[in-house]
Formats: structure tokens, sequence, C-alpha cells
């Protein structure tokens, strides 16, 4: 994780010197991508240094879809981040270049514009950062940013894109700051769910809205984690999914003990589309977590005291699932906008 770390601070550092050759500001196309909000759903926080424009979401677009950077010109972003998956993977691990199996789960990409501790241990500050580290892993991507920027702006045409969309040549600054332009687009907010918060009382049938009362109730109280307009609160928990956790979470960046088997609490929006569950895909389907969650864990030393035993029968576990279900936004998953 350091020599990761200090790799990316180097790339930053070379991708942000003063004597790159930059393109005079008439070649850039400032016209600005309005974002889509759901009501209720605030602005996000956007750097200053990557404001959203149409020219860099359409080039992030074209690089999230692009296998050239993978070392064997087989994995894009795209790859592990399936649209119809609510941009998350439906294998337990992710494969990479030449079929090597990663490290963790692949998680949602939805609304991820609103993260400020991404992956699930919390150990990357931004989204732009964020796209090195595949780019890095040996499991996932392996290629040089440096050699894949050359690559890139040997293309002619996309380099005329990156002229006009950050009037300067491809480099390592453009592919970093357009894939987290594009990012910051993928906004889900029209589920049923949602239609039924904003005044269709018909979006969510009996069943659902039975499935809702339990989840927020104080009896199951799952909305003790999942809360907000994510249904996540974003902290990091160890559930006692394991007694004893072959992957450390979030104690890999903190270094700390006590931080042991705790994995960031993840959005539920889409979930039902984003199976399987867990950092390591080990549950299968949401009956399992359901029943992982209701059986109280397995009483790890840390395991989170919100995680106890439930009394649910099984009607109630069928109309929470129901409920979860209620929680796929297909405007999102089918929205041609995010497509190649």
């Amino acid at each position: 994780m350091g020599r990761y770390r200090l790799f990316c601070a180097f790339l930053l550092a070379l991708s942000c010197k003063s004597d790159l050759v930059i393109e005079p500001p008439t070649t850039m196309d400032l016209e600005p991508y309005i974002l889509n909000l759901p009501p209720g759903f605030p602005e996000p926080f956007i750097p200053a240094d990557n404001a959203l424009t149409i020219a860099r979401v359409e080039l992030g677009k074209l690089l999230f879809h692009d296998t050239r950077f993978s070392r064997d010109n087989t994995i894009s972003c795209a790859s592990c981040h399936l649209q119809s998956a609510g941009f998350a993977d439906n294998e337990p691990i992710s494969t990479g270049v030449e079929g090597i199996l990663g490290f963790r789960n692949a998680t949602s990409l939805a609304n991820v514009a609103y993260q400020t501790a991404l992956f699930m241990d919390g150990g990357v500050p931004s989204l732009e950062v964020q796209v090195l580290a595949p780019l890095d892993d040996k499991t996932e991507m392996d290629k040089s940013i440096i050699v894949l920027a050359e690559e890139l702006k040997a293309d002619v045409t996309l380099n005329a894109k990156s002229l006009r969309a950050y009037g300067r040549e491809m480099d390592p600054y453009v592919i970093t700051r357009a894939i987290a332009a594009f990012e910051r687009t993928l906004i889900s907010g029209n589920s049923p769910y949602d239609q039924f918060l904003n005044g269709d009382a018909s979006a969510l049938s009996p069943q659902q809205q039975s499935g809702m009362n339990i989840f927020f109730s104080a009896e199951a109280n799952c909305s003790a984690c999942h809360s907000g307009q994510d249904l996540s609160d974003r902290t990091f928990r160890n559930i006692g999914l394991y007694v004893n956790y072959e992957d450390k979470g979030r104690e890999r960046v903190t270094a700390n003990p006590e931080d042991n088997g705790k994995f960031k609490v993840p959005t539920l929006r889409n979930i039902a589309v984003t199976a399987p569950y867990m950092h390591d895909g080990s549950l299968h389907s949401l009956e399992e977590v359901i029943n992982h969650f209701a059986d109280g864990g397995m009483n790890h030393p840390l395991q989170d005291p919100l995680v106890t035993e439930l009394n649910l029968t099984a009607e109630q576990k069928a109309d929470l699932l129901a409920f979860l279900e209620s929680l796929t936004d297909r405007a999102f998953l089918e929205n041609p906008a995010f497509a190649p």
C-alpha cells in the first residue's frame, strides 16, 4: 500500500508540472455539463481544476470504455463496472489481465460523486486518484499510465478531444480528470422507492411498503447504517462476516488493529442487481445477506454492536427483500448517456 501511495503521489506531481505544454485556452470547449440531480439530492463536490463540461464528460466516457487501459488490451474500466449491474460486477472477484483474479468484489459507482473516501477500505481520497489504482495493480490492468498516455496521445481523434476538453494533449492529468468527470455523472435516484418518497403512493406494492417499515423500524434498525440519499452513512464497520478476516479491511489503511474487518457501508441503490455481496463476494444473494444480519453475524471480537440477532419471520424477510428490490433504478441501468 505504501508503494502504491508513493506511485500515486509521483504521477500526480508529474502530471501537474508547470513545464508541460499547455494549449491556448481558446482551444477548449467550456460548455458546462449540467447534472440532472433527483429531487432532494445536493450538488456534489466538484474540484476547481476539473469543472464538469460536456467535452470532459464525453472524453471520460470514451476512456472508461477503452480496453487500451490494460496491458493486454482486454480490460477497460467498464469491464468490472457494468451498467446493467449498477456499475458494479456480478463476479465475486473481478478478473484482470490474462484472467488473473483481483483482490475484492468491484463496488458500484452509482452516486460515487458524493464519496470522499473511496474503495471499501477508504484508502483513496478522490476520484482523480482512484483512476490510478487499477492501472498500477498487477492483478487488474497492470499498465503504466505513462505508457498509456503515450498510446492515447498517438490516437489523433482522441488527442483532439483531449485538447478540446482540457486545452492540452493527452497525458496522465487528462486521463485521471476525464474519467473522474464522467464518473461524477453516474447519478442514480429514480427507483420506485424514490418515486414513493416523492409522492407516488402507487410506486411501492403493499409488500414493499411493509418491507420499508421493517427496514426503518427500531427493531431491525437497518437504517442505523443504511441512511441518507444513498442508504449508506459511509462509515466503516465490522459486520461479523468472519471470525477471522483474511482481508483486514480498513486496518490495511490505518494500521490500527481496532479497524480489523471494517469495510465501508455500501450503498443499497440498485442492490438487487449487484450480486454477489460483501467485500469478497461471499454472499451470493440478498436472501443470504438478510439471513446473515438476522442471525447476528459470526461474533467477531470487533463486530459492530448494531449487528445483533433479529427475530424476523419468514414473511418479514420476504417483505424486506421486496423493499430492497424496490431500490432498483431502471432508468439509470438503461441510460444511453452512459453507454459506449
